[in-house]
């Protein structure tokens, strides 16, 4: 980007009546240059931090050396190709950069795959936010949960300035979760064959924020009430539904009136897909996923259950702003529909086929015999 140009005033427009240069004149003249000289640096200032970009795609060995050798604190958002990194905490990062500056801190997004390094993290389905600071580990932060990001932020930050500052001992750690009797997230193999697998040992269900909430511009605040209420968020994906999913997904429905005014509103706009667990020793997930979106009707949930999802942001059916499995069963049918790559814990690797065998069974079933749930 070019460097905003330096004009200087001109000297005309402080000599004396007499067409004199004294020594007032030349004070003014060097007061103006000065002020002229300091409205250049803040210009070329503002045109360096636009430049900068909030987050550096970490995708070779060199640039990755060259990440750890940054100054600061820098929080690695590390990816799996099929899902990207991860959109939720984005405007999270924005504003801690507002805030703090880019010289000691600084984001970063690394795919699994692409680096060796990463080679343990591939094939996990929740997102894993590795904090570096002298090109040490610093810190681990898994799941897009945002509160806890922003404390560790926050934490590692103030550390690393103690650190520059003082010269104290900085605090390096290993991450134990990749031990293999600790390991909650797999990467295998179907059947020998190169297709990748995401397995998960946790109780999951599928959320789907509806196209009506997306267009509304409702989804990060949806996402934040989510993770408030105790969800973990394994992945985010937005994604334009086809027709033919959507008439598969809600296939149990094809016998109702508003059938294909449901089809029709869940293939207009994007829509987010989750895939949300909960941390063991707490209500199950399904259960629990259900009592937060609240009655299907929005008009039933603001007045049975006003602080719902449904009820402070649906207007009226179809238009309910957020979808859940209705049971353990359904949650594995719509997961492996919409997420083939997919796997439980006790399933073994056939969640790809499982899908295609739905697929195919839905074309083969006439609408009056679809099971209704």
């Amino acid at each position: 980007m070019d460097q905003p140009l330096l004009f200087y005033p001109i000297k005309s427009k402080f000599l004396c009546q007499d067409h004199t240069w004294t020594a007032a004149a030349e004070q003014k003249y060097q007061t103006e240059v000065q002020r002229s000289r300091q409205g250049h640096c803040l210009k070329a200032m503002g045109s360096k931090k636009k430049e900068i970009a909030l987050q550096v795609n970490v995708s070779t060995q060199e640039l990755w050396e060259e990440m750890l050798s940054s100054k600061g604190l820098t929080v690695v958002d590390v990816y799996q190709g099929w899902c990207g990194p991860c959109k939720p905490v984005v405007s999270l990062f924005q504003k801690m950069r507002v805030e703090v500056g880019p010289d000691l801190l600084h984001f970063a997004s690394a795919e699994a795959d692409c680096l060796d390094v990463l080679e343990r993290y591939r094939g996990k389905c929740e997102p894993t936010f590795l904090f570096y600071a002298g090109g040490e580990l610093v810190a681990v932060v898994r799941g897009a949960n945002a509160p806890l990001l922003e404390k560790t932020i926050r934490e590692q930050l103030e550390a690393e300035k103690r650190v520059l500052a003082e010269g104290r001992e900085r605090r390096v750690i290993k991450d134990e979760a990749l031990s293999d009797e600790d390991e909650c997230f797999s990467h295998e193999k179907n059947n020998g064959d190169d297709e990748d697998l995401v397995s998960s040992e946790k109780a999951c269900t599928l959320a789907i924020i509806k196209p009506d909430a997306v267009v509304h511009g409702k989804t990060d605040e949806i996402i934040m009430k989510i993770q408030e209420a105790g969800f973990d968020i394994l992945t985010n994906e937005e994604r334009t539904m086809t027709e033919a999913e959507m008439r598969l997904f809600y296939q149990h429905r094809a016998g109702e009136d508003t059938f294909e005014k449901l089809v029709h509103h869940m293939c207009s706009g994007p829509s987010h897909l989750l895939i949300l667990a909960r941390t063991e020793g707490t209500e199950d997930v399904v259960t629990a996923w259900r009592t937060l979106m609240g009655p299907c009707d929005p008009h039933v949930a603001r007045r049975e259950q006003p602080d719902s999802l449904r009820a402070q942001y649906g207007t009226e059916m179809p238009f309910n702003a957020v979808h859940g499995s209705w049971d353990s069963e359904d949650a594995r049918r719509e997961l492996a529909l919409l997420f083939p790559g997919f796997q439980f814990s006790d399933q073994i690797p056939e969640s790809a086929p499982l899908a295609k065998l739905l697929l195919q069974s839905y074309f083969a079933l006439a609408p009056g015999n679809h099971r209704k749930m």
